[in-house]
């Protein structure tokens, strides 16, 4: 009976959709050796080194990724910031001005002479 282990790390792996062609490969004669009960020595140490290269290589790309994300969403959070103190200053500025104009239209609506 093949390692219970082995056979759910094959498992695992099928689950990602792999598109380099020796990963592939090695998942294929994986899961192949695992139907026909024929898992050897060689071949699973060979297809655990196929998965330790591909996923190590996998997972510095996917770092290398989030680190760029993260990166964005701090530019955005900075300009969310600096768009709402430009809102703040806006809206002060229409208070202020709407303050002058109501002063401006007590004045005209009762002149003094």
């Amino acid at each position: 009976m093949p390692d219970e282990r082995f056979a759910a790390l094959v498992e695992s792996v099928a689950k990602f959709h792999i598109t380099d062609r020796k990963m592939r490969l090695a998942q294929a004669a994986a899961a192949r050796a695992l139907r026909e009960r024929r898992v050897d020595e060689p071949a699973r140490i060979a297809y655990l080194d196929a998965v330790r290269r591909y996923f190590v290589g996998f997972e510095r790309e996917a770092r290398v990724h989030l680190r760029n994300v993260d990166k964005r969403m701090a530019d955005a959070n900075q300009i969310l910031f600096n768009l709402s103190a430009e809102r703040g200053v806006a809206t002060k500025r229409i208070e202020a001005t709407q303050g002058v104009l109501e002063q401006l239209d007590r004045i005209e609506e009762h002149p003094q002479r």
